[in-house]
């Protein structure tokens, strides 16, 4: 059994987060044998911590979710969201267009909601723990590709 992570109330993350990591405790189930990797024998009694699971976590610095799609709901035709986020240049052109005549504040609240468009300094988001967040999937070279065959 696994503890949950203790979670921190300002970042929304688990304490303890170092490289994207964060770990909790886990007991085995009584009467359970392991071996190490010396090949040494060891029965739990389920009181011991018998490995850390790893939690992965994101790097955060401030930015509010809920603040963001607020600002690009209400005050995005004045560039509010786009100063919050760090792109002030963005941020004047869509004061100065009134969120390029609306059509960029609707764009822009679209962005923000999907967490397409996120804070400048590559961060995420502060979302509750167990909020609805959004996880980007990307290929990699070590992304398994399936050859496909035609019928």
């Amino acid at each position: 059994m696994c503890d949950e992570p203790k979670i921190d109330n300002s970042t929304q993350e688990p304490m303890n987060c170092t490289n994207h990591t964060a770990y909790v405790q886990c007991l085995p189930a009584p009467n359970i044998t392991c071996k190490d990797h010396l090949g040494i024998e060891k029965v739990f009694t389920g009181h011991e911590v018998g490995f850390y699971k790893p939690i992965p976590c994101r790097n955060v610095n401030g930015y509010s979710y809920k603040v963001a799609v607020a600002l690009s709901l209400f005050l995005g035709w004045l560039g509010a969201d786009r100063f919050y986020l760090g792109y002030p240049a963005l941020g004047l052109l869509k004061f100065c267009t009134v969120g390029f005549c609306g059509i960029g504040s609707l764009i822009d609240f679209i962005l923000i909601s999907m967490q397409i468009v996120g804070p400048s300094d590559g961060s995420s988001y502060i979302i509750d723990y167990y909020g609805a967040r959004l996880t980007r999937l990307t290929i990699t070279n070590a992304t398994f590709r399936k050859m496909q065959t035609y019928p």
